[in-house]
């Protein structure tokens, strides 16, 4: 381990106690903790009582959450039984089950229906059960869905709709019943399927009502803007036991919290301590109804959200490939380097991990932190499907199954995390001006607005854009090179306010897709989602019917882009002449 840090962070870090870790793990994760179940509360009465503990003022509510919690499931393949799972929010079937056609489709990430219709038959895919490809066979008209999974079947939630339903929402529910076998008995049901028309039968019981289920708090207050503060949050809620996921997590999450009420002097902004249910069975209930309980505090004064997942894995190497914004990149980046000697590269993050706090556009770092080597194992493939490509092979070829134990953890892979997230937990609560790189942001935006531009074919005029993409680089670069100077405390609260500012507009522009004060659905979401139909545009035939029809959206969704880069370069300009 290498370790370079300046003092303060030096003194932290040699506080991270290993047996105090493992001990929290031990006791949340001594009991399986569906969401909304007593054994679940227990996990959060104990955390609640730690931190108690230490000193802290803990809040612990009971909301109503729209919870899936899979039960028994059967599967037939011409007569011949095969151990099957079903998965949170798919639909149970009638006592008599499904029968029908089965019919292999590929990939679960790529399948084509038009080459395989599926209408009226059982789709059989190759992969984890994600959302997009439930809803990708359920419009193509099949009448259930069995996939191929690893080694063991891994627990999946497979509606898209993120946090508790709407009257609009709801509709994108499942309403088909879906099931995952293992990988050696996916290879034997895909001999039958090759060998000609074959047929399925299923019974899926799915018991998905409204529940009540938990969410903790506790403050650690900073001493110089105590409103402000840094969220860093976890879910208690498991499949099985689930120690990686999420026992370590939530230790690590007790243990930072330890050791800074023991310095919490040095604080100059307030952490929030965040423990979430319904992050399994309800598409990351807790954190959105988190957001929307508290969204205009969350707008005023969260600086950051780091979220923590499935740490201290065995063979959990790779701690270069974790989610990231691009203005959060640095804070990762620095630390990792000089904790672990890896560079950092990040990836960007996909609509998934209770990252329910776009919508108020807070900043973001993390979901997971370190994970397993790519290799060849099916696993590792599941995995690069559902995360995508890079080096990394996933949290474990035990995640979301049985075998998630605590022999899976690595104490010393823990510690390491766990510096690593305190180090950055730490700078982010302790640092003058916050450190959320906004030139970082605007870079990206506009290297994805050069291909969207390229892909329209001068269609769409993308002038303004630009000009004001200039525009706003400038007055950033001249803001930071300000930032460099010794500053007064008025000073510094303008910069820092400045700085949050400038994250409501860019994180909304960068990562959400409609209304920012509803959630975006758990889906694969493309870059400044407001311009994502210039993909489209791309195919259509120039002067068609429906190439107007995209090209008339487009004009008005990039006024939304320009208009949001004016207020930001208004906001810098404001702050620029301040600060002179």
């Amino acid at each position: 381990m290498k370790l370079k840090l300046e003092s303060a962070h030096n003194q932290l870090i040699q506080e991270v106690n290993q047996d105090l870790l493992m001990e929290y793990t031990k006791n949340v994760s001594s009991e399986i903790r569906l969401s909304g179940t007593e054994e679940e509360y227990r996990a959060f009465e104990y955390v609640k009582a730690k931190l108690e503990e230490f000193g802290l003022d803990t809040e612990l509510t009971l909301n109503d959450a729209y919870i899936s919690l899979p039960g028994e499931a059967e599967l037939k393949i011409d007569g011949q039984c095969f151990s099957c799972i079903t998965h949170s929010m798919a639909v149970s079937t009638m006592q008599q089950g499904i029968e029908g056609e089965v019919v292999y489709a590929g990939k679960a990430v790529s399948a084509n229906y038009e080459d395989t219709p599926v209408q009226g038959k059982i789709a059989l895919l190759d992969g984890l059960a994600i959302p997009g490809a439930v809803l990708q066979a359920q419009e193509a008209g099949a009448k259930a869905v069995i996939f191929i999974n690893a080694e063991y079947t891994h627990e999946m939630i497979v509606s898209a709709v993120w946090g508790n339903p709407t009257p609009v929402t709801q509709k994108a529910l499942p309403s088909i019943p879906v099931v995952s076998v293992n990988f050696e008995d996916g290879k034997i049901i895909k001999e039958i399927v090759e060998k000609g028309s074959c047929s399925g039968w299923m019974k899926t019981q799915v018991d998905t009502k409204w529940r009540e289920i938990p969410t903790l708090t506790a403050v650690i207050e900073g001493n110089i803007e105590p409103e402000k503060y840094v969220m860093f949050s976890g879910h208690i809620d498991s499949w099985h036991y689930g120690v990686m996921d999420n026992g370590t997590a939530d230790a690590t999450i007790i243990e930072v919290a330890r050791i800074l009420a023991e310095n919490k002097e040095k604080l100059r902004r307030s952490l929030k301590l965040a423990f979430w249910s319904g992050h399994s069975h309800g598409r990351y209930a807790g954190s959105a109804l988190y957001c929307d309980e508290h969204w205009e505090d969350l707008y005023e004064n969260c600086v950051l959200h780091i979220n923590i997942d499935s740490v201290g894995g065995q063979g959990a190497t790779i701690l270069t490939e974790a989610n990231c914004m691009a203005e959060t990149k640095d804070l990762a980046k620095r630390f990792i380097k000089e904790l672990a000697g890896d560079d950092f590269e990040g990836s960007r993050f996909g609509r998934a991990g209770d990252q329910s706090f776009w919508g108020p556009g807070v900043p973001s770092l993390f979901m997971g932190l370190s994970e397993q080597p790519k290799s060849n194992n099916p696993a590792s493939k599941a995995f690069s499907q559902l995360f995508g490509g890079g080096k990394a092979g996933g949290f474990g070829w035990w995640w979301h199954t049985t075998e998630d134990t605590l022999d899976k953890i690595s104490p010393e892979n823990l510690v390491r995390d766990c510096q690593i997230y305190l180090s950055i937990v730490y700078e982010a609560c302790s640092c003058d001006i916050l450190p959320i790189n906004q030139l970082a942001a605007v870079e990206e935006l506009e290297s994805f607005i050069r291909d969207y531009q390229t892909k329209t074919n001068g269609h769409l005029d993308f002038s303004v854009t630009f000009m004001r993409i200039a525009e706003i680089k400038e007055k950033i670069t001249e803001f930071q090179s300000l930032t460099d100077l010794p500053l007064s405390k008025e000073k510094i609260s303008l910069v820092n306010n400045t700085i949050v500012i400038l994250s409501r507009i860019l994180v909304t522009l960068n990562y959400v897709k409609g209304d920012r004060f509803h959630h975006d659905a758990a889906l694969k979401q493309s870059p400044i989602p407001v311009l994502a139909e210039c993909e489209k545009l791309a195919v259509l035939e120039a002067g068609s019917h429906e190439f107007y029809l995209v090209l008339t959206e487009l004009r008005r969704n990039l006024n939304k882009v320009n208009y949001s880069f004016l207020e930001a370069i208004r906001t810098v300009k404001y702050a620029v002449e301040q600060l002179k």
